[in-house]
């Protein structure tokens, strides 16, 4: 399976997907050494995760440098591979304190002379399919609170961005504890389809799309699917908001990671009384922005890491234009050295039919839609199919957040954007088509790993066979 260098637009890397009998054979690998994980118990299992963090960051430099190839960005790949072993740590700091948390019993039943006790037991197998736009921290995400609940981990990272495998790889492999319990398959569909045939649990970042063939396929083998997917994110901007600073928290929201992410701003409601100076602080924001071509030490903007997107958010801006949508900036997509750009897009006169605005556009692409009634605000933000996340900016906290609760999405920014791609231990749950399942933040990320095994204790004398005869129940015409 060859794989494309985003700057270059070369195929200069491949790998050898992994088949559906070499998925089973890992998976039946990580099985076995699986209870002896459980067994070590949370603090054991934090020591090895120490293992791991101090691992990574030894590797860092060459994770790194093969996240810069995949992914054609330079600082967001250091902050992604930082932010590895940080998160590595926090579970192991958090993980005992939640189980110290855990209320085991013993409690007694509504029903006399029964008491009750509770066992927290982990899934054997996780499954992990990661996507391409963030693969080294995306590809751990779920698999890390999974393992520190105790379960075993296959993940898949994403066949467009693979080349940071082998480093990880590396990596585990000086943590033989972790090593024999976590494991990474490579490959595309196939492989996909056969992990998911093969664990207990399974997690899935990516499109909607492709999320419900997930859903689909975890339904036919009776396992749970935890389904993050895509956003299409709605940015109000309220009268009382300061509209520069509005504006520039819109841009950075958008742009950052090149709009490669499902949790960017995508739609942007802004107040008459203050559209003109927003528009004209973004409109000159946007102007300003770089690209980071030639050089990938420079700009803010880096190519599309997958080509064909290139192409889906090209159509979305024409058929707008098509439609009567102005560009106030960007609007084309560029091809240097291979690589293919899209400088930070600004449309108005958009309607909400238009796909610009009711379809995920994975790209700086900021629609504007002025609004004269905050129901009207309202309104138009929860018109999608979506609900993965919003942003709301007004003068006072309790103002925003008098309009942040009447959005149906599962987080809010209140006075900023895109907070969710940078706070973690937010629990929340996405709604509509961007996703299913329990929360991947906060506790939540670990306590879906656990099952409840009930222990119903007879603290008496069980009842015999003739507590339960026909007669010794009789109603009111028996003897």
């Amino acid at each position: 399976m060859k794989v494309r260098n985003p700057r270059t637009g070369d195929f200069d890397y491949e790998i050898a997907p992994a088949n559906p009998a070499a998925v089973s054979a890992e998976a039946a690998r990580l099985r076995a050494a699986q209870p002896a994980w459980a067994a070590l118990g949370v603090e054991g299992r934090a020591a090895v995760f120490e293992k791991f963090a101090a691992a990574v960051e030894r590797h860092a430099a060459a994770i790194t440098a093969a996240l810069m190839i995949d992914t054609g960005r330079g600082a967001i790949a250091r902050v992604e591979v930082a932010s590895l072993p940080a998160s590595i740590r926090r579970w192991a700091s958090r993980a005992p304190q939640i189980f110290a948390g855990l209320d085991e019993g013993p409690s007694p039943s509504a029903t006399p002379g029964i008491e009750l006790r509770t066992r927290f037991l982990p899934y054997t197998l996780f499954g992990a399919i990661a996507p391409w736009n963030f693969p080294v921290i995306l590809s751990h995400i779920d698999a890390l609170p999974a393992l520190m609940a105790g379960c075993a981990a296959l993940i898949k990272p994403s066949e467009v961005t693979p080349r940071c495998v082998a480093p990880l790889r590396a990596a585990l492999a000086e943590v033989p504890e972790l090593a024999a319990v976590m494991a990474y398959v490579e490959g595309g569909a196939q492989t996909g389809q056969a992990l998911i045939a093969a664990v207990d649990y399974i997690c899935f970042t990516g499109s909607t799309q492709t999320g419900r063939k997930v859903a689909e396929a975890a339904a036919r083998a009776l396992i749970p699917a935890n389904l993050e997917l895509g956003g299409k994110d709605p940015l109000i901007v309220l009268a009382s908001a300061d509209p520069v600073a509005a504006a520039r928290t819109a841009l950075r929201a958008s742009v950052v990671a090149s709009g490669q992410a499902c949790q960017s701003i995508e739609r942007i409601y802004v107040a008459r009384a203050i559209a003109e100076p927003f528009l004209a602080e973004l409109v000159a924001a946007a102007r300003g922005v770089r690209l980071n071509h030639p050089d990938i030490g420079a700009g803010e903007i880096g190519p599309f890491i997958f080509a064909p997107q290139a192409d889906k958010v090209a159509a979305q801006i024409d058929a707008a234009v098509a439609g009567g949508a102005r560009i106030l900036s960007g609007g084309q997509v560029e091809t240097l050295d291979g690589g293919k750009y899209l400088r930070p897009t600004v449309l108005v006169d958009v309607t909400p039919a238009m796909a610009v605005m009711a379809d995920e556009t994975f790209a700086a692409v900021l629609p504007v839609t002025v609004f004269d009634s905050i129901e009207e605000a309202i309104a138009l933000a929860n018109a999608s199919p979506y609900g993965l996340s919003a942003a709301v900016f007004a003068a006072s906290v309790e103002e925003a957040e008098a309009v942040a609760a009447r959005l149906e999405v599962g987080a809010v920014s209140i006075n900023d954007g895109a907070l969710t791609s940078m706070v973690w231990d937010a629990t929340n749950s996405s709604q509509k088509a961007s996703g299913l399942g329990p929360s991947r933040m906060g506790d939540e990320g670990l306590l879906r790993f656990l099952r409840r095994q009930a222990l119903i204790r007879q603290t008496g004398t069980p009842l015999p066979l003739a507590a339960y005869a026909e007669d010794a129940h009789a109603g009111p015409g028996g003897r």
